[in-house]
């Protein structure tokens, strides 16, 4: 396990390479998956560090939700241009007058039909990947004392809103910067008076929060004596 101190330079330098990984030719998904790895390792840490499984468990979460969006935009991309006629449909295309619009949507229609649904059902993973994201930077936030991880989450649920009409993508680049901040803004040690440690009643099975009058976890089902 690591301290937060480690934890503050793994999150930042990973934050950092995912957002230049983009700019680099060639070597940029390699920088990109090398700075996603140090994310996952800083928010890991700090999920054990504070005894709260829910923190890793909804970046997982976020990512796995943010990976199948890219894969369902793919495949439906994908049938729709086989159901075209795949690489025979751009043959005839090329001997095609298409200068009418009845003999453009004969063509085009099924392609822009399924990039439209595409692109709405990847919106919409996306905007689920943020919310667990989200929550997973509350948590943070509430354990650190780092506020800006709330915005982090906060920008991130707005970016994916938005990315329907594009500028989501540059609200989503501004979250990456204020992510990278607040790695880098977190503290050495977590705070000692930590309203959720103090307060809060935890399951010793599953370790979530439950109600202080709870007589078994409302989670895993176990019982209290």
């Amino acid at each position: 396990m690591y301290n937060l101190g480690n934890v503050k330079i793994f999150g930042g330098i990973g934050a950092l390479l995912l957002l230049i990984g983009g700019f680099i030719p060639y070597a940029g998904p390699i920088v990109s998956i090398v700075g996603l790895v140090l994310v996952f390792i800083a928010v890991k840490s700090i999920s054990e560090l504070t005894k709260n499984n829910d923190i890793f468990r909804n970046y997982l979460i976020h990512f796995i939700m943010s990976i199948i969006s890219i894969i369902a935009v793919f495949v439906i991309m994908l049938i729709a241009f086989g159901a075209a006629g795949g690489f025979s449909w751009i043959t005839e295309l090329q001997s095609a007058n298409i200068s009418d619009f009845d003999t453009f949507w004969e063509y085009f229609g099924g392609l822009i039909g399924a990039c439209v649904l595409a692109l709405i059902i990847g919106w919409i993973l996306s905007i689920i990947a943020a919310i667990y994201l989200r929550r997973s930077y509350n948590a943070i936030a509430e354990y650190t004392e780092v506020n800006l991880f709330k915005t982090t989450g906060t920008v991130y649920f707005w970016g994916a809103i938005t990315s329907i009409v594009l500028i989501g993508f540059i609200i989503s680049f501004i979250g990456r910067i204020i992510e990278i901040i607040a790695y880098f803004s977190l503290p050495d040690e977590l705070p000692k008076e930590s309203k959720k440690g103090k307060n809060e009643r935890r399951c010793l099975n599953c370790n979530r929060i439950i109600p202080e009058d709870a007589i078994s976890c409302p989670y895993c089902g176990k019982k209290f004596n």
